[in-house]
């Protein structure tokens, strides 16, 4: 391939976008991308900066956040494990049901963090042992901070409650929707482009888990009949065997699974809205985290639904499993990681990968941004279409853009010859580390006070001197960075409704945006939810649940 020469002669074809893959990084990262025709990093031969996206299983460093460059995205938010570990989760879902009430917010079971909740639990277990005609919960304790089903128990009498590490103890759901008697929960994939303003994609494709032995209270250690997880089912008996109603295996897709309800006449629209619901609520729950550009966090939520076709959130995984046990996996996965991609609208500009040049970040401005409509189909000239790794973009499909970062550049070194800048151009990062009380320059100091006069005209300061540091300018949407959000459409500067099977969530209307923009008003946005609660018939729900009692009985 052709090598990109300093002044972009009309020569010069586009470079492949290039990732870097931390160690163990599941194999279909690599294999799709290499499919969309990108290049693996090779550190021996590239630049430090000579990538695209970064993808790695472990947090990053808030030093790598900081010096982000324009065409680069990391696959993690900083501090994304707010609510992935399940403690954590647990408290700030407790916190947030003591600040907005429990009718949103008791989608979570009743939970306490071990030991230090221990005497509230016996509290509480007393309490029901007592009560008269009322039968003992059933519960499920989980280690705070381990995976893949490892560690649980469940049980009914506290003589059999045993643990030897930090644990959660949660009230077990003991009435879950049974297909042919089988358990099930679902695996919704959930990707934040942003935090501030909040932005939130969910996938509409997805896995049903199910449990490979018949759902049983009186065979409390049978993990096989109450825990879904592939890693422990896979293992059992039953797993490669045929299941009434279920098949072989132990996984559906959403769509499936979809079809079935319909085939009993349910309507599953008033489902997939309380679990949207309870994503927004969630993340609602871990906002501020410290501010960060160009990067993105997939989630995925593990989502039970009991025999009134009630959704419970059980979990929030950090790096959701992406190796591929079955068919069904290579279907959902793969499509979610081609789809990710295209959400991180790559731009053809970004192929260059230039910090020498100074009009190259000009340049990148100029790029037009996809659309909602041109996001989705893939069908913009600045949209890098999927491709095979044999297949290469040809010089006459990228005109365009080489054109705009050529006028751009031959512009800025024109300016630079007449007055050479004594400071480099403001970025990203440059901003960042001033805010960390490095020396600033003259220009920093006048956008500083003018911020401060726009944040005192219309925004109040958080009383945390710490959440001030994580906080961006108010005006966050419009603020001048050489890193614009990319998750922002050109034509009117909000996110793209939809992106192949990811669909934006939030925010889901005029009110949410501008709550979510300044500084994330949880309040305003917690207003604006319980107006859509609010709207769901008691009728569609009433009639719902006669049907899934119908469902359950079958």
């Amino acid at each position: 391939m052709e090598v990109m020469t300093d002044d972009y002669d009309t020569r010069d074809i586009l470079r492949p976008l290039v990732f870097r893959l931390h160690e163990n990084v599941p194999e279909i990262v690599r294999e799709v991308l290499l499919e969309r025709g990108w290049t693996e990093f090779d550190k021996e031969e590239q630049d430090d900066a000579d990538w695209n996206l970064y993808w790695r299983n472990s947090p990053f460093r808030m030093t790598d956040h900081h010096s982000i460059k324009p065409w680069q995205r990391l696959n993690h938010y900083p501090e994304a494990v707010r609510i992935t570990r399940k403690d954590f989760l647990a408290r700030h879902l407790k916190r947030m049901k003591g600040a907005y009430g429990s009718a949103l917010y008791e989608f979570s079971p009743m939970a306490f963090i071990m030991p230090n909740d221990y005497v509230k639990f016996i509290a509480e277990y007393s309490k029901e042992r007592q009560s008269v005609g009322r039968r003992p919960s059933y519960w499920i304790c989980k280690p705070v901070d381990l995976s893949r089903g490892r560690g649980i128990l469940i049980f009914q009498d506290i003589k059999d409650l045993v643990y030897d590490c930090a644990v959660i103890v949660q009230k077990y759901i003991s009435n879950p929707l049974l297909i042919s008697g089988y358990k099930l929960d679902l695996r919704l994939y959930v990707c934040v482009t942003s935090f501030c303003p909040l932005t939130i994609y969910t996938y509409e494709e997805g896995l049903v888990r199910f449990a490979t032995e018949k759902f049983d209270l009186g065979s409390l250690d049978n993990i096989c009949a109450h825990l879904t997880n592939t890693s422990i089912n896979k293992c059992g008996a039953s797993y490669e065997k045929y299941k009434e109603g279920i098949g072989c295996g132990c996984k559906w897709t959403f769509s499936k699974f979809r079809s079935y309800l319909r085939i009993f006449g349910i309507d599953d629209m008033l489902l997939w809205q309380k679990i949207n619901n309870i994503v927004i609520l969630t993340l609602l729950a871990v906002t501020p985290l410290p501010v960060a550009s160009n990067c993105f966090e997939l989630f995925g939520f593990d989502i039970l639904i009991d025999d009134k076709f009630k959704p419970w959130l059980l979990e929030v995984n950090y790096n959701p499993g992406l190796c591929l046990d079955c068919s069904i996996d290579d279907t959902v996965k793969r499509k979610l990681l081609h789809d990710i991609v295209e959400l991180l609208n790559y731009k053809q500009i970004d192929t260059f990968r230039r910090t020498q040049v100074a009009g190259t970040r000009a340049g990148r401005r100029r790029v037009p941004w996809s659309t909602a409509g041109e996001g989705a189909a893939g069908e913009a000239p600045g949209l890098l279409a999927r491709r095979k790794v044999s297949k290469c973009p040809s010089a006459s499909s990228v005109q365009p853009a080489l054109q705009a970062a050529r006028e751009s550049i031959r512009k800025m070194a024109t300016l630079t010859k007449k007055s050479a800048r004594v400071h480099p151009r403001k970025t990203l990062t440059s901003q960042l580390r001033e805010r960390m009380n490095m020396p600033k320059i003259p220009s920093q100091a006048e956008a500083e006070a003018k911020n401060k006069r726009l944040a005192g005209a219309g925004h109040s300061p958080h009383k945390s001197a710490q959440l001030n540091h994580w906080l961006p300018t108010p005006d966050f949407c419009n603020y001048k960075l050489t890193t614009r959000p990319y998750f922002l459409s050109d034509k009117d500067q909000r996110p793209i409704p939809r992106v192949g099977d990811f669909v934006l969530i939030f925010p889901f209307n005029e009110a949410a945006l501008q709550a979510s923009r300044d500084g994330t008003d949880v309040k305003s946005i917690i207003k604006e939810i319980k107006k859509l609660v609010s709207k769901q018939l008691p009728s569609k729900e009433q009639n719902t649940k006669k049907r899934v009692d119908y469902l359950t009985s079958v």
